[in-house]
């Protein structure tokens, strides 16, 4: 047992970096890490977002590189019902990824554009919604199972969000607790770890996707 927890510990000092801050995946390959991804865990802290917890789904991504280096990133994400008695329209902030989640039920998809940086692994992108840029790094991935991605913004604190990502909406317990484990050496609580409930027909057959920041 004290080998199997030195050698979580041992690896996740490796992620952070000699400085503590996560560093990319060496030798990060964009076209390898390219194509359909779905979101399976996220860590996010939020105040605001706590109520929401319980509702959040997984979301599937696809991932789509481009010639000058940066990257478009589709999303499709389920649409919380959150009255049925409700008749007239309203939009939830979801802080996590700056969605706008209608208090219907259905599917959505939004477009995101990440632009490269001098490091293989870490992006930007503008959100006009806080006016502030906000920093993308893939901390891990194996490229054809599970991906740790890292989001920060400094607004008037510093956030960050911990996302897990896996070829298929389900994975290895082993990989989840990896997750679980880089989470918490970034400062999240375990009520603020999450693994989202499974989601059906999202995207469905046919879908038309907007742009967002």
């Amino acid at each position: 047992m004290k080998i199997t927890l030195v050698s979580v510990a041992t690896a996740l000092v490796f992620l952070m970096g000699v400085h503590g801050h996560p560093q990319p995946q060496k030798d990060f390959d964009l076209q390898r890490f390219a194509g359909k991804w779905y979101r399976v865990g996220l860590a996010y802290d939020s105040p605001g977002f706590v109520p929401y917890r319980d509702k959040l789904r997984v979301s599937m991504g696809m991932l789509t590189p481009q010639t000058n280096g940066n990257v478009n990133l589709t999303m499709w994400s389920q649409r919380i019902l959150f009255n049925v008695h409700w008749t007239l329209p309203c939009c939830f902030r979801l802080p996590s990824d700056d969605s706008c989640l209608q208090c219907s039920s259905g599917c959505r998809s939004k477009l995101y554009t990440y632009e490269k940086t001098a490091t293989p692994g870490a992006f930007t992108y503008f959100s006009t919604r806080h006016n502030k840029e906000k920093d993308i790094t893939v901390v891990e991935t194996n490229y054809n199972q599970y991906a740790l991605v890292l989001k920060h913004k400094n607004m008037d604190r510093e956030y960050t969000q911990v996302a897990l990502y896996g070829r298929s909406q389900k994975l290895k317990p082993d990989v989840l607790q990896k997750f679980r484990d880089f989470a918490t050496s970034q400062g999240f609580p375990k009520d603020a770890i999450m693994t989202p409930t499974l989601t059906e027909n999202c995207p469905p057959s046919k879908h038309k996707t907007r742009r967002t920041s």
